[in-house]
């Protein structure tokens, strides 16, 4: 299984948009849709395409934050996996790539995700890659974990 990471481009947005939750997991997550719109007025944002053995399966973004004189902060915050892909490790592999894709750009001083307290899924899946929590978030009441440099 080949799995990859890939810039959102005319291409691959159609497919993209295409991907679909499973219904259980419609309320963890903004569509792929918005946030490509969100990701089109905010240059700090990086949407990525998720490709299995040349397919668009899934769909991630991230965002770097400028630290005045400090090494970066990152914040992963949109993961999904279309529903027909689920269950194969792709999610897992693609957290992987996006790790590798913000440490290869150099030092940095965390990289955060959040998610719903009650989901016991993505807290032990994030816990998995090295995520530690690190408080919950006043605004929103989310999880915050963290990878520290």
């Amino acid at each position: 299984m080949d799995v990859s990471l890939q810039k959102v481009t005319r291409e691959n947005f159609e497919s993209v948009i295409a991907l679909e939750l499973a219904t259980s997991q419609r309320d963890y997550l903004a569509g792929n849709l918005y946030s490509l719109a969100e990701s089109s007025l905010h240059s700090t944002y990086r949407p990525r395409a998720i490709v299995c053995d040349g397919e668009v399966v899934g769909f991630l973004m991230y965002e770097s934050f400028d630290q005045h004189g400090r090494p970066p902060a990152y914040s992963i915050f949109r993961l999904m996996v279309d529903r027909h892909h689920q269950g194969r490790g792709i999610g897992y592999r693609a957290m992987q790539l996006v790790l590798d894709e913000i440490r290869a750009q150099g030092p940095f001083e965390r990289i955060a995700i959040c998610y719903v307290p009650t989901n016991r899924v993505a807290r032990d899946f994030y816990a998995s890659l090295g995520f530690q929590e690190a408080g919950l978030s006043e605004v929103t009441g989310e999880v915050i974990a963290e990878i520290r440099r």
